[in-house]
């Protein structure tokens, strides 16, 4: 009697030892699952994403590319040539018509284009990984249009394509508007996840799976951030469909953008001296972005037909806090009489109770900080 429970005990193993490899297994499928899910509610909010901001204008073949364009015509004939507004990085279209297409109605035949791998427009060859790639897609479009000379406006981003359209084709620039620019090398390198997601296949199994979830938990605060410290409106993210660069190849082709654009400034500020066709600088002090001591004083001192107009208290968006400013810009470019100085006291003074956010929030490191700063208190 005494044998059983030994024997018992001998043949039998004990109780949490066969749920071991259940256990393992379950972690397994878990661990699995977690991506899968992951892609499966980027898919879905891609689609979302997609059909909350469609495309709103028409389409034109460029070179390998497929742009994306929105044009507001003059209604009645003019002479001046029409503008190309060309949006920063991760953005699209939408976020230069807002502040502009009713601005320039009447005045001027614009043209808003989505970046090649930006809104709906498709990203081409891997020449549009450079802005002078994303020139001559540009240019090949404007060709399809049969616009033989045009204003470039540029944002951010947008500016350098503009640098790099007036020295790939001169002959077709008939002057530039850089706002915010962003044009020499600068230091301390870009965020890391733009160098991930421009790594192949790597990229794209972070942007299939973490980019979308967390792009829609900080995108609100991070457009902040541009604003900075202007008041964002309430409802630019939406408005301006700025979520349409969380879908994953959009991301991606946006990272690349970035990840290139040191190579190119460093390449092409050498060359500023040749841009030989008017220019206006626009600039803020508080600008948390870029910074403007860098980029807009040095292209102020290399492109001898260029007004730099500098502006306190304005951050990263002068098309938005500083719309009249621009509109009178782009006038001054088109020969008329514009007192751009005198303009850029105005809105000094509209902005001087704008301070919206804390620049520590929204600048890298500190160095970069303590120059916004400094600027800021300079009088």
């Amino acid at each position: 009697m005494l044998l059983i429970p030994t024997i018992v005990a001998l043949r039998c193993p004990p109780r949490n030892a066969s749920l071991e490899p259940d256990a393992a297994l379950n972690t397994l499928l878990i661990l699995l699952a977690i991506p899968l899910i992951l892609v499966a509610f980027s898919l879905w909010r891609a689609r979302t994403i997609a059909r909350r901001h469609p495309p709103v204008g028409e389409f034109v073949d460029a070179d390998r590319a497929r742009l994306h364009i929105v044009r507001r015509p003059l209604k009645t004939a003019g002479t001046k040539p029409p503008v190309v507004f060309l949006h920063g990085a991760s953005g699209n279209l939408r976020d230069q018509m807002i502040p502009f297409a009713d601005h320039v109605a009447g005045r001027f035949d614009a043209l808003f284009i989505d970046r090649p791998g930006h809104g709906w427009s498709s990203r081409g060859g891997r020449e549009n990984d450079t802005p002078f790639g994303q020139a001559q897609t540009i240019k090949a479009g404007l060709d399809a249009l049969g616009i033989e000379m045009a204003f470039i406006s540029g944002h951010s981003f947008g500016a350098a394509v503009a640098l790099a359209f007036a020295l790939r084709f001169p002959q077709r620039t008939a002057g530039i508007l850089l706002l915010s620019p962003v044009s020499h090398p600068w230091p301390g390198g870009i965020e890391w996840h733009y160098r991930v997601a421009a790594t192949p296949i790597v990229g794209a199994l972070f942007a299939w799976t973490l980019t979308i979830p967390a792009g829609l938990a900080r995108i609100r605060s991070a457009s902040a951030c541009v604003f900075t410290p202007n008041r964002m409106p309430d409802d630019y993210v939406d408005s301006a469909g700025i979520p349409l660069i969380l879908r994953p190849k959009a991301f991606c082709d946006n990272a690349r953008d970035i990840s290139n654009l040191f190579d190119f400034v460093t390449q092409a500020s050498a060359r500023y001296h040749e841009i030989a066709t008017p220019t206006v600088i626009v600039t803020g002090d508080r600008d948390t972005i870029v910074w403007p001591k860098l980029h807009a004083l040095g292209l102020k001192r290399s492109i001898a037909n260029a007004e730099l107009v500098w502006v306190r208290n304005l951050g990263h968006k002068p098309d938005y806090a500083a719309t009249d400013l621009c509109i009178a810009a782009l006038e001054k470019l088109a020969g008329e009489e514009r007192d751009l100085q005198a303009l850029a006291r105005a809105v000094e003074r509209r902005l001087a109770a704008d301070s919206h956010g804390r620049l520590d929030r929204c600048l890298d490191n500190g160095d970069a900080a303590a120059e916004a700063e400094a600027l800021g208190r300079q009088t």
